[in-house]
């Protein structure tokens, strides 16, 4: 227990001399702190000092230095304006000297203006003096000879005009015509019709003369029977062995030419025997006309015929057109246009058709009021026939537009057939008309000295005035009478018209 105090009273001893000890430790230490703080702050006011001193003397070198910068822009700045000063200074000088040279040029150019205002009003005077004189001269005012002046060109423009029109119309024709040429020579080389003239009477050839009074019968009662059922005139004249048959219907002069005949060759005649006879020459010619149109469609080949529309055809064997007959010329027709029609691409058998039914309107044209052409139209259209052969029919002869290249080729066709030499007669009178007609219209234009037509009238030849028209103008002259002759005339084929400028000189010795 004891040694337990004494150990802690040492312990507490230990401790308490610890606690000075580490006292005189900590007290010596912070004196020495003191001191060293003392140092180092002295250190660090001298080196202050130092640092201040030395800024100081570069704050004043950089100032120094800046103002040398400074002072040397600002000298270099002050020379660029005086070297701008100067630069200006001559600006102005050089601009007053050219506004000097321009004042001196603008009142040279006022000076010369006004000459030349002066000459001009002199060249004016000078002018008019002269037209006066020329007018005076020539006999002529400005405006007459300005006239004639835009004659001299308007006729130079024409004959360029016809020139140019000319080499056109050459280079545009040499190829289709040609072509043109080509194929229908090759669609007539490939058909061949028989033009047959027939007029209105028939002759009925007699065994005897004593004949002709058994036809007249007792007080003219066979021949009144004989016309009363057959619509048609009898002559009996003075020609030997023979009677004339007179009718414009040919369907009935046919009739009553073979009544007459087989009551001739009978013997018996009399109005019972007449009424007989006419009966069944009716029906042989009803059955002719049906065998007739059969006929023609087998020659072209065209199948499928409206019963009605084939015996029409056959009513055309017995109606003839200028002297043409017309079922031969339907026939004709059709030929020629279905060979066109397969030389350009186009539609054979609507050509072909067409062309067979383009005049069948003329079959009953004396029975319905109207021209052909529409009797035709509607009867197609009865019959159920296409719209192309339709129109086709409608458009042949020029009364509407042509909308196809069958209908084209049915007028082309219709022309060449109706053109063939023989396929059509004209009576002495409207012959001569139409030649009058012809030689009216070329006389009509100015500068026509005369006209001839000549060839039956497919060609007239027109002199032309040398010194009213040149070689150019007769160009013109021969397509304005071509057109006049086109809308005011009728006529079969073509007709040329050949214009001539001839001039001539005649002197006389003495």
């Amino acid at each position: 227990m004891f040694e337990v105090i004494v150990g802690i009273i040492c312990a507490i001893i230990g401790i308490i001399i610890g606690f000075f000890i580490r006292k005189n430790i900590s007290e010596s230490k912070i004196g020495s702190a003191e001191t060293e703080a003392k140092r180092i702050v002295e250190e660090a006011r001298k080196e202050a000092e130092t640092r201040k001193k030395e800024i100081l003397v570069e704050a004043r070198d950089e100032a120094y230095k800046l103002r040398n910068e400074y002072e040397k822009e600002n000298k270099e700045r002050r020379n660029e304006l005086q070297r701008s000063e100067k630069r200006l200074i001559k600006k102005e000088e050089m601009l007053d000297s050219k506004s000097l040279v321009v004042e001196r040029k603008e009142e040279s150019l006022q000076k010369k203006l006004k000459e030349i205002e002066a000459k001009q009003v002199k060249l004016t005077a000078i002018y008019d003096k002269q037209i006066e004189e020329l007018e005076r001269i020539s006999g002529l005012t400005t405006e007459e000879a300005k006239n004639i002046l835009i004659d001299s060109i308007k006729r130079k423009a024409e004959q360029e005009a016809a020139i140019a029109v000319k080499e056109i119309e050459r280079e545009s024709k040499e190829t289709a015509e040609r072509k043109a040429r080509e194929i229908i020579t090759y669609a007539i080389q490939k058909c061949s019709a028989d033009h047959v003239a027939e007029t209105t009477v028939s002759v009925v050839d007699l065994p005897n003369d004593e004949m002709k009074g058994r036809i007249i019968g007792r007080e003219g009662r066979n021949i009144r029977a004989l016309e009363q059922l057959t619509g048609i005139d009898i002559i009996i004249d003075d020609t030997p062995e023979a009677v004339v048959i007179s009718g414009f219907d040919p369907i009935r002069r046919e009739i009553a030419r073979l009544a007459l005949e087989r009551l001739i060759a009978d013997g018996r005649i009399h109005p019972a025997r007449i009424e007989e006879m006419v009966e069944k020459a009716k029906k042989e010619v009803e059955q002719v006309i049906k065998d007739e149109g059969e006929q023609a469609t087998l020659d072209t080949g065209i199948h499928g015929l409206h019963p009605e529309l084939v015996k029409l055809l056959g009513r055309l064997k017995f109606r003839t057109s200028y002297g043409q007959n017309v079922l031969k010329h339907s026939i004709e027709v059709s030929y020629l246009a279905g060979i066109m029609a397969a030389e350009l691409g186009a539609d054979v058998k609507v050509a072909k058709r067409a062309g067979l039914l383009h005049d069948i309107g003329k079959a009953v044209d004396h029975e319905i009021e109207g021209p052909h052409v529409t009797i035709g139209e509607d009867l197609a259209k009865k019959y159920k026939e296409s719209k192309a052969v339709i129109h086709a029919i409608a458009a042949h002869h020029g009364d509407i537009e042509p909308q196809s290249i069958e209908a084209v080729l049915i007028q082309a066709a219709d022309a060449i057939s109706a053109a063939r030499p023989g396929a059509r007669r004209e009576t002495l009178e409207t012959y001569i008309k139409r030649l009058e007609k012809l030689e009216e219209i070329s006389n009509s234009f100015e500068g026509v000295e005369k006209s001839f037509a000549i060839q039956a009238g497919r060609e007239v030849r027109i002199m032309v005035k040398p010194e009213v028209t040149s070689d150019s103008s007769i160009i013109l002259i021969a397509k304005d009478i071509v057109k006049k002759i086109e809308e005011e005339m009728e006529y079969p084929g073509q007709i040329k018209v050949n214009v001539i400028r001839e001039m001539r000189a005649t002197e006389y010795a003495k």
